[in-house]
């Protein structure tokens, strides 16, 4: 079983104990691609995925619980928490469908907090903690970083932490970003081998590619994403400025 039918097996059981019918007219599932300024606002810099234009964010709202998930699928749906329920989980646009109605359920309940992105001067406020938080648990460890997401990585960069960058964007790989050669996610494996820590973005968990990182070594997950699957399975996972 993958992690997203287990996760699925547990929304269920989720949604039986808080006796919402799979056809309540008010549990009514919508998610839709949020356009670049609706995901991020005006943030300090223009080279985050999801203002090239390579990745879209996926919205999921229910109840009084709004849960985001990155895709690099786009697309809009709307039916009932029974119909996501039962939905095939075969392919990218489905996953993060999934995923983010997960991530509004669980905020509904009150069980998760920071599912929605960080715009403006957020993302650069978050980047700004990231190597404190790093330096006090870990050190100074050789970090594999999973997903570009550049405010993360040139603070990382500036703190003199050693790095290795993949990315899924084909621009990208062998660009130098932040001052790191961009690899491609082929070298994920390796690359997880060789770091003392990987940090990566949770699309890992929605494209299923999530296995690859695991190396015996800690991994945090970034971002709004992993919200939900990160406290029903105790994945560790930072979101300081996720609203």
């Amino acid at each position: 079983m993958t992690l997203l039918e287990e996760a699925r097996k547990q929304l269920s059981q989720i949604v039986k104990n808080s006796g919402w019918p799979d056809n309540e007219t008010v549990s009514i599932v919508s998610a839709r691609d949020l356009a670049p300024e609706e995901a991020i606002g005006r943030p300090d810099r223009d080279d985050y995925p999801l203002l090239t234009g390579k990745e879209v964010m996926m919205e999921a709202r229910f109840r009084d619980g709004i849960g985001q998930a990155f895709t690099d699928q786009a697309g809009r749906f709307t039916g009932s928490i029974g119909e996501v329920l039962q939905m095939p989980l075969d392919t990218n646009f489905r996953r993060a469908v999934f995923v983010a109605t997960l991530n509004a359920v669980m905020r509904s309940l009150g069980q998760v907090a920071a599912t929605v992105h960080c715009k403006d001067k957020e993302p650069a406020m978050c980047a700004k903690q990231l190597p404190e938080y790093i330096k006090t648990r870990y050190k100074q460890p050789k970090i594999a970083f999973i997903g570009l997401q550049p405010g993360l990585i040139q603070a990382l960069a500036d703190a003199a932490f050693e790095l290795r960058v993949t990315d899924l964007n084909p621009d990208n790989i062998g660009q130098i970003r932040c001052g790191v050669r961009i690899e491609s996610a082929v070298q994920n494996v390796e690359n997880a081998r060789w770091a003392d820590i990987v940090l990566s973005t949770g699309s890992v968990l929605v494209n299923d590619t999530y296995r690859e990182l695991e190396q015996g070594k800690p991994i945090i997950y970034y971002g709004v994403t992993a919200a939900g699957l990160a406290k029903m399975f105790d994945l560790p996972r930072i979101c300081f400025c996720g609203r």
